[in-house]
């Protein structure tokens, strides 16, 4: 896998929402873009219209900050998580929780949903990742291997793998094919610092760039970025976008040439996953 060049984008201001009472945790776009979610540290959570910025709801519930929100794939849910240890489930149509799950015991930091909307996948300060039915709201079984807190997570675009990042500097891919009360799983090992961020893009595809299945680090892609906080894929899996505190923002196209990396996309098109 290779890179351009990073460039510089001009960034200007679109929309402005300016509602909030505390910081903004998160944001989530609904799969049709049309809708607009934030997560604040006053407690509740906001629902945008994203193209003329007008408030469509506040939600409360949470005894504490709104850390992360997430729509589910099919726009029918969405999710939230808190420093009060639970995830909400909320009805899109009627703006209504549905569920609360409790089953944490820190604070619960992120959030994700699989491609079909009937699993979800939370992590926390508790360092434990937990599996929920999404309809029930029944916990389907907990997984321990991270040293430190779960701050990220996605689900591979197949299903058959969950991918959680933590402050250990450690990735964790999950085989959730397995039902033995221990998921087998191995760790991608590379970061230096917290993963506050990961996705796989929708071609299966893995700022390091891993082979999921060997564990190895592909590339490391290097650019005028700081920290990068926030990565994700664009849909079609050629680009990947970065985002930074030097408020600059990446794009880099993701080009294999080598015959061993053109062989790992060929082979294990839902085993790559970006960080």
């Amino acid at each position: 896998m290779n890179s351009r060049a990073a460039g510089r984008l001009t960034v200007g201001r679109v929309k402005f929402f300016g509602q909030h009472r505390g910081e903004v945790n998160s944001s989530a776009f609904s799969p049709d873009g049309q809708r607009l979610l934030t997560a604040s540290e006053d407690g509740c959570v906001y629902g945008w219209e994203t193209q003329s910025g007008r408030l469509l709801w506040r939600l409360g519930g949470h005894a504490g900050p709104v850390k992360f929100c997430r729509f589910s794939p099919d726009g029918r849910l969405f999710a939230t998580t808190s420093g009060d240890c639970t995830i909400r489930l909320w009805d899109v149509a009627e703006a209504k929780c549905l569920h609360v799950l409790k089953g944490h015991q820190k604070s619960v930091e992120t959030v994700s949903f699989s491609p079909d909307s009937k699993q979800l996948a939370s992590g926390g300060w508790d360092k434990r990742v937990v599996l929920w039915e999404v309809q029930s709201g029944q916990m389907l079984r907990h997984l321990g291997g991270h040293q430190d807190s779960v701050q990220s997570s996605d689900f591979a675009p197949s299903s058959d793998c969950l991918a959680t990042g933590s402050w250990d500097s450690a990735i964790c891919i999950w085989d959730l094919r397995m039902d033995t009360p221990v998921i087998s799983h191995q760790k991608l090992e590379g970061h230096s610092g917290n993963i506050s961020c990961l996705c796989y893009s929708a071609s299966g595809l893995l700022v390091k760039v891993w082979d999921c299945n060997t564990g190895k680090c592909i590339e490391t892609l290097k650019g005028v970025l700081d920290v990068a906080h926030a990565c994700a894929f664009t849909p079609d899996g050629k680009l990947l976008v970065s985002g930074a505190p030097d408020q600059a923002r990446c794009q880099v196209r993701c080009t294999i040439k080598s015959p061993r990396a053109s062989q790992i996309k060929h082979h294990h098109k839902s085993s790559q996953i970006s960080s």
